[in-house]
């Protein structure tokens, strides 16, 4: 019960719920492994049931009428909260700009595709000031489209229809994205404490961008980019560029892109600190009940836009800031800047000299005009040497800019929406684009039986089959739908050099496989694929169980034409739990480490549990190690593991850095050796619950049965071309 610590003398009354974030029965143990992380894969916190397919729902759409709604939403200025020069523009893309822009590259995390912005931390970041306002102008739009549209989509779409009412022809759109119920608890933004802490925290060496703590993208907690007032705030073009330049790496950019994406953003809409920031109101989470989920209220709004507080700065940065235009550069680089403060203190870049009429107009009362301002990130466009080329090249040619702008708009608000066989909607470009990952439609008139005998007659072991399909389907991440065995990209630049895929023994098995695919038509993706499914079928056969492992036909083999292969990079793993390997050692944890692999490859807890106690059974460990591998029956499908582990007859000790010895109690002789991944299976409660159901006697068919249904799932994790 919490104490009752209210002076006023309220009746205490009892409460034995845990009802506040800060009550949490497992904050006594902070070293303890969270499996959270898993069990947001269930799916009993969405309210649309089960059997809801919101991508099938969504196609019933009227879009042609969504759009028109969308275009009068942005001149229908509310009292309660007023339009920008009557124009919900500027609001609205950056809406969506935050909701996209957290996307990072290094484990495909963040980004539009879940409507997270509505729920914490996103939705009460200091960048997000007063987006919630943003949504609660689209809830009337949500509310008539109802289950056809989901807050994802709505939330990217309204920044397409902004640009589009301003005079952009957009690259195009897709629909398809499915919102999440409840706030992400996978994604790690930084380990700091307090919002905005200085960027030092996150750098080995702050001067030096390339230091920043991966996967982390943005400069400090609580930033979608970087400080626009410059690096811990205090201004410095071209030291800012360097962290654009990393930044926006991070997220997938290229220079070009980088550019394009800053000028094109800054054309349209405006910044606001036209008054003190410390008078307003607690951000949405904070906030009382009578908010009504707002935040950020502002006691000296008086229902005028140009009252308005968010980032501090103050002023648009053209003089037609509600018109896609090349007014961005007119100015940047038609005016010498100087340093100065907004009314809210902020340090912004305003002109040294300007004529009254290139001046922005009020954003409530047009009769007054304003000087126009740029934040630190804008001056490194001039100031920094490469962007600068880039920027010269687009006022030289408008059109280019245009096209420029377009095409990187849609990959910030399309690259976390995976392959294009994932869109929908008539807006789809029809151009495939590389950091698509486009992988070719393959073969289907083949019989799979045929596959399956030549596989069989090679003579590979089980644990290279089912090895190398695993290896092969690892690399999905549901983060970002991209990786998987689609494509068979294990055997392209840079998958065929990467140490966890054993080069060596990936070389001898993709050769026979590519003989087999050459005789029978199937694509070597799919090869892989059943040469897996055959390793487990065989190793269940072994156990005294006849199983198929269901298989999906048509995996295409992508080129390395179609492949980003820099862009692949950061999908290589560092550890795989699974087959107890991890190419160094690290501060965080083996077991933390194989958390986060299940996460991304969407496993449940009991999921996770089954595919590494199967695959230690199998013997697939990396290098053949033998760690974990707790049976004298290796390559037969049992739950020996599970049974050995949860068995009283052996006690367990250290003898190593993550590495422990099993021993046998009665004699002190070692029977097995295993890591932190294979213990954390029996010293952690709920991972050892899981592991006693599998070790009990009357559930070695269970084991066998969830194994292939796991295993068949990860197999199947990218095939987003067939309904699976």
């Amino acid at each position: 019960m919490r104490e009752n610590t209210d002076s006023g003398g309220k009746c205490p009354v009892m409460h034995g719920g845990s009802t506040l974030a800060s009550q949490d029965n497992t904050s006594w143990w902070p070293e303890a492994l969270n499996l959270d992380i898993l069990h947001q894969h269930d799916r009993k916190s969405d309210p649309l049931g089960e059997d809801f397919d919101y991508r099938e729902e969504v196609k019933k759409l009227d879009y042609d009428a969504l759009k028109q709604d969308l275009y009068a939403l942005m001149t229908e200025s509310q009292d309660w909260w007023p339009a920008d020069w009557g124009h919900y523009g500027g609001l609205m893309i950056r809406m969506a700009w935050h909701a996209a822009g957290t996307y990072r590259l290094a484990d495909g995390r963040g980004g539009g595709g879940t409507g997270n912005q509505r729920f914490a931390p996103i939705g009460s970041w200091p960048d997000n000031v007063s987006l919630d306002k943003a949504r609660r102008l689209l809830w009337p739009i949500k509310k008539k489209y109802g289950n056809k549209l989901s807050w994802a989509d709505l939330m990217i779409l309204a920044g397409n229809a902004a640009y589009e009412s301003m005079g952009l022809k957009t690259f195009g759109f897709s629909f398809g994205r499915k919102d999440i119920w409840h706030p992400e608890k996978d994604i790690y933004w930084g380990a700091e404490k307090e919002w905005l802490a200085p960027s030092d925290t996150r750098y080995e060496d702050v001067d030096k961008p390339d230091t920043m703590e991966n996967p982390l993208a943005a400069v400090q907690m609580g930033l979608i980019y970087v400080n626009p007032e410059g690096v811990n705030g205090q201004p410095d073009p071209l030291k800012t560029a360097e962290q654009v330049r990393e930044t926006f790496a991070r997220m997938a950019m290229n220079d070009e892109e980088t550019a394009a994406l800053t000028a094109g953003g800054h054309t349209v809409g405006k910044t606001h600190g036209n008054g003190d920031a410390d008078a307003l109101g607690p951000e949405p989470e904070g906030a009382d009940v009578h908010e009504q989920g707002l935040g950020w209220n502002n006691p000296n709004m008086k229902g005028k836009a140009a009252n308005a507080v968010s980032s501090g700065l103050e002023g648009a940065w053209t003089t037609n800031p509600t018109k896609f235009d090349m007014g961005y550069f007119d100015l940047l680089f038609g005016h010498e800047w100087e340093l100065k403060k907004s009314p809210a203190g902020a340090n912004q870049w305003e002109p040294v000299d300007i004529k009254e009429e290139d001046k922005p107009v009020d954003a409530t009362d047009p009769s007054i005009r304003h000087n126009p301002m740029m934040t630190d990130a804008d001056m490194a466009m001039k100031m920094d040497p490469k962007y600068r080329a880039i920027c010269e090249k687009f006022m030289a040619d408008p059109e280019y800019f245009r096209d420029c702008f377009a095409r990187a708009w849609f990959k910030l608000t399309h690259r976390d929406m995976g392959p294009k066989s994932r869109y929908i909607g008539p807006e789809v470009p029809a151009e495939d684009l590389i950091w698509q990952d486009p992988v070719p439609q393959g073969e289907t008139n083949y019989i799979e039986e045929v596959v399956k005998e030549k596989i069989d007659d090679a003579g590979l072991s089980i644990s290279e089959l089912v090895s190398t399909a695993w290896d092969s389907a690892r690399t999905f991440r549901g983060s970002d739908m991209r990786g998987g065995a689609n494509g068979a990209r294990i055997r392209l630049a840079p998958q065929k050099n990467w140490e966890g895929n054993e080069p060596e023994r990936l070389s001898k098995v993709l050769g026979v496989y590519e003989k087999i695919a050459a005789e029978t038509g199937a694509s070597i993706a799919d090869v892989i694929v059943l040469g897996g499914n055959l390793g487990v079928e065989k190793a269940a056969k072994a156990a005294g169980y006849d199983v198929h492992v269901p298989f999906l036909k048509g995996r295409g083999d992508a080129t390395d034409a179609m492949t980003d292969a820099e862009s692949f990079d950061p999908l290589e793993p560092v550890a795989d739990g699974f087959r107890n390997w991890q190419k160094k050692e690290y501060v965080v944890k083996p077991e933390e480490l194989l958390l986060d692999r299940a996460q991304l490859l969407g496993l449940t807890a009991p999921e996770m549990t089954v595919l590494l106690g199967g695959m230690r059974v199998l013997g697939t460990n990396h290098g053949g190690t033998k760690h974990g591998v707790l049976t004298d029956r290796v390559g037969q499908l049992t739950n020996d593991f599970f049974v050995n582990l949860t068995d009283m007859a052996y006690s367990w000790k250290p003898a190593d850095k993550n590495l422990y010895e099993i021993r046998d109690r009665k004699t002190d002789k070692v029977k097995w050796t295993a890591t932190r991944v294979d213990l954390v299976f029996g010293s952690n409660s709920i991972l050892r619950a899981y592991s006693e159901v599998y070790a009990q006697d009357d559930n070695d068919e269970k084991f066998v049965n969830d194994f292939v249904a796991a295993w068949a799932k990860v197999m199947n994790n990218d095939r987003f071309d067939v309904k699976k």
